[in-house]
């Protein structure tokens, strides 16, 4: 990509799914962000690793970052561990940050202490901002899991891409978006409404926070199977009145300056 706007950075989209789906060709979570020879990847869900392969070595990422612990967001973490370890010559290695618990939890579905270590550098996130490569990453805990993150993205001074994870509470990521940023939200419940015992998202509460916040725009992900898209889309364009759109597997927007 053309990296000459200050700032500027690619996503290209690995994963969209939810947990389960019937779409084809869905995959869970995953979303890599490029810029110069840079690149982090925000989650690795079901199915996403043949996609990050096909993209780019693995072994190359800067960081994996993992919102939270549920499977469709980090199990293709098992795929990365075995190619790693038993198709690089020397043995490969990546730095992951995650909740505390992830490296049990990649190690239980072995039955195999470490597991994990034989390739994943894993390290604990917790909120706050953290270079990584040439990206600035910014985290808040969001309304989820009993630790879930929402991100920030950036480079430089420019416009950033903020994503939700799975998120109960949409004003928990107000404090990271920013007037002119990109957002990518879970909207699992469509046009909603959304169930009193399920911590996500649907699309007016979208809407309510890029209005509020000044987003450039709104890329939607993460929509439970038989919820409409068009009405969904429509939930949200109707509190804000800016660009609104589903990610595919395949997508490659350009996060940058409108």
């Amino acid at each position: 990509m053309n990296d000459d706007a200050a700032g500027a950075f690619e996503l290209v989209v690995l994963g969209a799914g939810p947990a389960f789906t019937d779409h084809l060709g869905a995959t869970g979570a995953a979303y890599l962000l490029r810029h110069a020879d840079g690149s982090i990847l925000l989650d690795l869900g079901q199915g996403s690793f043949p996609r990050l392969a096909h993209e780019l070595e693995p072994s190359t990422l800067d960081a994996i970052l993992v919102s939270h612990l549920h499977p469709d967001h980090f199990v293709d973490l098992v795929p990365l561990r075995h190619y790693l370890r038993w198709h690089l010559s020397p043995r490969g290695r990546v730095r992951v940050l995650g909740p505390a618990g992830l490296t049990a939890r990649l190690d239980g579905l072995h039955d195999e202490p470490g597991f994990s270590a034989a390739a994943l550098d894993i390290e604990e996130l917790s909120v706050g901002v953290r270079s990584i490569g040439p990206f600035t990453v910014e985290t808040a805990l969001v309304t989820h899991t009993n630790e879930s993150y929402g991100m920030r993205v950036s480079v430089g001074d420019g416009p950033g891409l903020v994503y939700s994870g799975d998120c109960g509470r949409a004003d928990d990521l107000a404090g990271l978006l920013r007037r002119g940023d990109v957002l990518l939200s879970e909207v699992s419940f469509g046009a909603g409404p959304v169930p009193n015992d399920a911590a996500h998202l649907a699309g007016p509460d979208v809407g309510r926070l890029a209005a509020a916040g000044g987003a450039q725009a709104v890329l939607l992900t993460h929509v439970l199977m038989g919820r409409d898209r068009a009405e969904t889309i429509a939930s949200v364009q109707a509190i804000y009145d800016g660009p609104v759109r589903f990610v595919e597997p395949g997508d490659r927007p350009r996060i940058g300056p409108a």
